[in-house]
């Protein structure tokens, strides 16, 4: 392998490592086990809404709702629990609220033919009024089942469990997209519709399982956001949206580049995470990583746009 395409597949993972000691030499207390482990919680809930991005914009499907829709799962399973529903129960309703909200996607996307960019928008505000409605613009607090919350606070040794459930998340998306029937399916979607159909690929079911996972992604990261806040409110996962769309898009300038997968995107919700983390132990202002992200953005576009534009003109 070329010194060039070294960089082009492991460039931004080495740039991760040369991040990490950077801050591991500079930030105060950034190496400590206390905020390693914060880092990975929070690597938490934007890797595995990342990975339902991941799974969209596999079959070249944008689903713009998954944060509005991770918040209104948020609420469902409050307002359930807050009435003294079993909370086993309230988790799945939470669950249903995202694969319903998915399959609405696949709907709007495969039937009637609207354009992914300007459905999942639409069921974007719709959930996001949903919420609202069901919370009347106030967050769910109050008691919880200790074993709901063990699942976003409890601990495996030193080990908090909502890294280990994550890790195993992590396994189960990376099979599915990599070592499965209906992952080269999606792939195939996503690299060429058409020649996909004709090879008798069902082009439209695999779309729609596309904005479904990412809709089940989204309830998932619901039930551990509440149960590591003790709370669920209307806008809780508001801020994940450009974070997601960034650590999926980051992930595409690694491993396969210009390609969405799955452990591009887990490495690169590490990086932005640990770039968040540090920047604040720096004292860097807010606004800096506000900036640093778009930035972030603009970058992994024009990458993987330069890696198809290479690959384009080699065929």
């Amino acid at each position: 392998m070329t010194a060039r395409k070294i960089i082009e597949v492991y460039g931004t993972f080495l740039a991760g490592i040369a991040l990490f000691v950077f801050l591991m030499l500079f930030a105060n207390n950034f190496a400590s086990t206390a905020n390693l482990l914060n880092v990975l919680k929070q690597v938490s809930f934007l890797s595995v809404l990342g990975f339902g991005f991941t799974f969209a914009l596999i079959t070249s499907e944008l689903d713009l709702s998954f944060a509005n829709v991770c918040s209104l799962s948020a609420v469902v399973i409050g307002s359930l629990i807050s009435v003294d529903i079993a909370w086993p129960l309230a988790v799945a309703a939470g669950l249903c609220a995202g694969v319903v909200a998915g399959m609405l996607n696949g709907f709007l996307v495969t039937v009637l033919k609207v354009p992914s960019l300007i459905s999942t928008l639409g069921t974007a505000s719709v959930a996001n009024g949903l919420a609202f409605m069901i919370t009347g613009g106030v967050a769910f607090v109050g008691r919880w089942d200790p074993n709901f919350l063990y699942l976003g606070r409890g601990k495996i040794g030193a080990i908090p469990v909502i890294i280990l459930l994550t890790l195993f998340l992590f396994a189960i998306a990376w099979v599915l997209s990599t070592q499965t029937q209906t992952g080269v399916h999606l792939q195939a979607t996503g690299e060429n519709e058409e020649a996909a159909r004709r090879s008798g690929i069902n082009t439209r079911r695999c779309k729609a399982l596309g904005l479904i996972l990412s809709g089940l992604a989204a309830g998932i990261t619901a039930v551990f956001l509440v149960a590591n806040l003790s709370s669920a409110a209307p806008q809780m996962a508001g801020d994940f949206l450009l974070n997601g769309i960034a650590a999926t898009l980051l992930g595409m300038t690694m491993f396969t580049p210009a390609k969405p997968n799955i452990l591009g995107t887990f490495v690169g919700a590490l990086i932005i995470v640990m770039l968040s983390n540090g920047l604040v132990l720096l004292g860097a202002q807010y606004y800096i990583q506000d900036i640093m992200l778009g930035i972030i953005i603009i970058v992994s576009v024009a990458v993987s746009a330069s890696v198809l534009k290479r690959a384009a003109f080699a065929l």
